[in-house]
């Protein structure tokens, strides 16, 4: 395990991830998500519930839910009493994780990331990463939780309370990497009235094209884009880091940037703030995003 110190400043460049195992493939996940390392000692079953649900578990008086990352990953029961767990929050949710073995803590760079080749709607695989002579594959847990539950994700149900009018003036720009995510959120967004919607699947991608645009119009470049709504956990440049840059830019700093995560929560809030977030929006409110999109644009 490498022990560099906790990464407590946002917008470095830099993620912490958690390297654990399952049946001897190593997988990791943004260290930012986990709340403790645990091992099981109550388990309830749910009837009827998802295969990859293992279960209802205690965790100090609260009930949390247990998902089998083998049978999510293999399609296979775990043996949950040799498990570990990994308790996580995003979503504005508590869930659990069971896994065979933890095996570090490790900081590297966002760009050290490298995009999975196969990345799709179905994979469960953020990116790949080469380290110590093995492939850890980032998994995408909000997509896990949203197959076993899709009521936990953004859905079209939380748009119904949106007054649908023309937004089609407004140009905007968007940084996910998950392509599921980018098909719902311009599926929903075009439904609230929104038209030109420009996506980049990393904060890298997004970046370039805006200072691409500003080198070619300058002050003028709010003419191409008047918003960016940007994801945490990305491939080669993070969303805090995309912030950063931004907001300390010359020229672009007058941009309007929302950061829309699963990782906005009560306690991370201020990493957002650190690096200059007009505004931040945890993903399954997505209702609440065209409110705070439009109280931005008309702020300017």
């Amino acid at each position: 395990m490498e022990n560099k110190g906790i990464l407590l400043e946002s917008g470095t460049g830099e993620v912490e991830i958690l390297e654990f195992a399952i049946n001897k493939e190593h997988y990791a996940i943004n260290v930012i998500k986990v709340k403790e390392i645990l091992e099981v000692d109550y388990l309830t079953k749910i009837p009827n519930s998802h295969p990859a649900v293992a279960g209802l578990t205690l965790v100090r008086g609260e009930v949390v839910t247990l998902i089998d990352m083998k049978y999510v990953i293999e399609k296979k029961s775990a043996d949950i009493k040799k498990c570990k767990v990994i308790l996580c929050e995003f979503n504005n949710m508590k869930v659990a994780f069971c896994v065979d073995n933890i095996l570090g803590i490790h900081r590297i760079g966002w760009d050290q990331i490298r995009k999975s080749e196969n990345v799709n709607e179905s994979s469960l695989v953020i990116g790949n990463i080469i380290f110590n002579n093995n492939i850890l594959m980032l998994l995408d847990f909000e997509k896990i939780v949203m197959d076993i539950s899709p009521a936990s994700g953004i859905t079209e149900k939380r748009m119904n309370d949106i007054e649908n009018k023309d937004r089609s003036g407004v140009k905007m720009i968007l940084a996910d990497d998950s392509p599921l995510i980018r098909k719902v959120l311009n599926n929903t967004l075009t439904k609230a009235g929104f038209k030109n919607l420009r996506f980049f699947d990393d904060g890298q991608q997004a970046y370039d094209y805006l200072t691409s645009v500003c080198d070619e119009k300058g002050e003028n470049f709010i003419d191409d884009v008047q918003i960016l709504i940007t994801d945490i956990e990305m491939p080669q440049m993070d969303g805090h880091t995309l912030t950063r840059k931004i907001k300390e830019h010359k020229i672009l700093k007058s941009l309007p940037v929302i950061i829309f995560s699963s990782l906005i929560t009560g306690d991370l809030m201020h990493k957002g703030k650190s690096v200059g977030a007009d505004g931040q929006m945890s993903k399954p409110e997505i209702g609440k995003l065209v409110k705070l999109i439009d109280e931005l644009l008309i702020e300017k």
